[in-house]
């Protein structure tokens, strides 16, 4: 069992080594469009199910609270966590408009959309891309494997270079952090 420990650790700080690699150039900008999306007045809209509903959720408090450093607090929405909005939606609507119809409630042109989903072929998530693309929102994903349907919708896609959940969302928490780290540096050190 200590050989597994060992390996599994090793595993997903190499897919780690090779994501960051593959997509340092990428990460930059990204922190940069929603350090200047945050600047300007606008928000970030995050969703994904399961693991990565709590991904988003997680990401949006770093936003709203606190990084590492103190500041004003940046508006981020986690679309996964209102428990009245998702079963009205899913009653009403079914639950693949769960994630559109919350993109077109809280959603303007300026926003940013971060749309997680390890397989890349979530309808409920597919479905809130597009409403984010229709609204003109910059669209994000951070997904794995052959990223699915969904890097072909989005502005900049984040593929974690693995087929095994675990090791994806494990590469999407490390990606988020170093996202709010950068942003917070960015937006404090280039006030509008």
């Amino acid at each position: 069992m200590k050989e597994f420990a060992i390996k599994a650790f090793d595993d997903s700080a190499e897919i780690k080594r090779r994501f960051a690699r593959d997509h340092a150039d990428r990460i930059v900008l990204v922190a940069q469009l929603i350090g200047r999306a945050f600047q300007t007045g606008h928000k970030v809209l995050l969703f994904g199910n399961g693991g990565s509903a709590t991904d988003a959720a997680h990401i949006a408090a770093e936003f709203v609270g606190r990084y590492k450093r103190e500041r004003a607090p940046f508006p981020a929405i986690a679309l996964a966590t209102d428990i009245a909005a998702i079963t009205c939606i899913a009653n009403d609507y079914g639950f693949e408009e769960l994630f559109a119809r919350q993109v077109h409630a809280h959603g303007q042109r300026g926003d940013v959309a971060i749309a997680i989903s390890t397989s890349g072929n979530s309808p409920n998530v597919l479905k809130g891309v597009e409403a984010a693309t229709s609204l003109g929102l910059t669209t994000i994903a951070w997904t794995g494997g052959s990223g699915g349907k969904l890097t072909g919708m989005v502005d900049h896609a984040f593929v974690v270079p693995s087929t095994l959940t675990a090791r994806i969302q494990e590469s999407h928490i490390t990606l988020g952090h170093v996202l709010c780290e950068l942003i917070e540096d960015h937006v404090l050190a280039n006030p509008a």
